[in-house]
C-alpha cells in the first residue's frame, strides 16, 4: 500500500461510506465533509505500509474526527435551516430511532435532537453499533474505551433515546395548509389573502449572504411576498428545523428556503436563508429534489 496514488483511489472507494457515517454522527453534510477531509489528510500523514486493514482504520478516524467535532464549542444544536422533506406521513411514533437513522439518507430534524440529548460517546457508539454494525472493539478504539464501556455506552444510550420525549412540532396538517395557503397566495398576487395569513406584527428576516434584511408588519411583508411571486411558482414544502418551511427550485437548484413560525393559523414570523454558498453547504438540491413534484417547480 506504499503507491500513494493506490492509496488516493482506495480512499476514494470508501468515501461514501465515510461520508455517511459522518452524517449521521454530526446531522450536517458541511461538517461530514469537513471530518471526510480531515481523515484523508491524517491518511496522507502515516506510514500506509503499515495499515493492516485501511477500512477499520478510516472508520476510527472518521470517527475520532466525528467525536473531536461533537465535543467542539460551536456543535451546540442552534435551531435553524436543518432541513427534511415535507412527507405526506410522518414517521411511526414508535419507531426505534437507530432504525430510521439506518433507514434513511437524512438524519431527521426529531432524531437529531434526540441524538444530540447524549453525550458524544454515547452518540458514537450508539451510531457506529447499531447503524453502522461495527464491533464494540472496533468501536472501542474509536473512543480509546474498552470495548465493555463501549458496548455499556451505546445501552446507555438506546436507553436514553428511547425515553426521550420526540420535540413537540406544529400540527403539520395545519402547517401544510397555510404553506400551500402563501404559496398560492404570493403567485397569484393576491395581497389580501397574504394579509390575512400574516399576524399584524409579523417579522421577516431575510440572509441574502453578502446582506441581510428585516421587514416589519403584515402589509410589508406581503407586498414584497406579490414581487416574489415567480419564487412561490417553483418553490415546494419542506422541514425546516421541525417548522413548515418552503425551498425554492429553479434550474434543479435550491435558490432559497424559507420557514414559517405559526401562532394558531397565522404567520408570525418567517425567516429566509438566500445566501448561495450557505445553501451549498447545507446539500439541499439533493433533499428538495425527492420532494419536489413534477412541473413547474421543478425548473425556471
Amino acid at each position: 500500500m506504499t503507491d500513494r496514488r493506490i492509496l488516493a483511489r482506495r480512499f476514494e472507494t470508501e468515501r461514501p461510506r465515510l461520508k455517511a457515517i459522518a452524517t449521521k454522527l454530526l446531522g450536517s453534510a458541511a461538517d461530514a465533509d469537513d471530518a471526510v477531509q480531515e481523515t484523508w489528510l491524517r491518511l496522507e500523514r502515516v506510514d500506509a505500509a503499515e495499515l493492516d486493514n485501511l477500512e477499520a482504520w478510516l472508520t476510527t478516524v472518521v470517527s475520532r474526527v466525528s467525536l473531536d467535532l461533537l465535543r467542539a464549542p460551536r456543535r451546540k444544536r442552534e435551531h435553524s435551516w436543518q432541513v427534511e422533506p415535507w412527507r405526506d406521513e410522518p414517521a411511526a411514533a414508535d419507531a426505534d430511532p437507530a432504525e430510521l437513522v439506518a433507514q434513511s439518507d437524512q438524519v431527521s430534524v426529531a432524531l437529531l435532537v434526540l441524538l444530540e440529548t447524549l453525550s458524544p460517546a454515547e452518540r458514537i457508539a450508539l451510531v457506529l453499533h447499531d447503524v453502522f454494525g461495527q464491533s464494540f472493539d472496533e468501536i472501542a478504539e474509536a473512543l480509546d474505551r474498552s470495548p465493555q464501556a463501549a458496548r455499556q455506552l451505546a445501552s446507555r444510550a438506546r436507553r436514553r433515546v428511547r425515553a426521550a420525549d420526540e420535540p413537540a412540532r406544529p400540527d403539520r396538517e395545519r402547517g401544510r395548509r397555510i404553506v400551500n395557503a402563501w404559496l398560492a397566495a404570493a403567485q397569484g398576487g393576491d395581497l389580501g389573502a397574504l394579509l390575512g395569513l400574516l399576524d399584524d406584527g409579523a417579522v421577516l428576516h431575510a440572509d441574502y449572504g453578502t446582506s441581510t434584511q428585516r421587514v416589519e408588519g403584515a402589509r410589508s411583508i406581503a407586498e414584497q411576498a406579490v414581487l416574489s411571486g415567480r419564487l412561490a411558482a417553483h418553490s415546494t414544502p419542506i422541514l425546516i428545523d421541525g417548522r413548515p418551511g418552503v425551498a425554492a427550485v429553479m434550474h434543479g437548484h435550491v435558490v432559497s428556503i424559507m420557514a414559517f413560525d405559526l401562532d394558531a393559523d397565522r404567520i408570525v414570523g418567517l425567516d429566509v436563508l438566500a445566501d448561495p454558498k450557505r445553501l451549498e453547504e447545507l446539500g439541499l438540491d439533493e433533499i428538495v429534489r425527492g420532494t419536489a413534484p413534477d412541473g413547474p417547480t421543478r425548473g425556471a
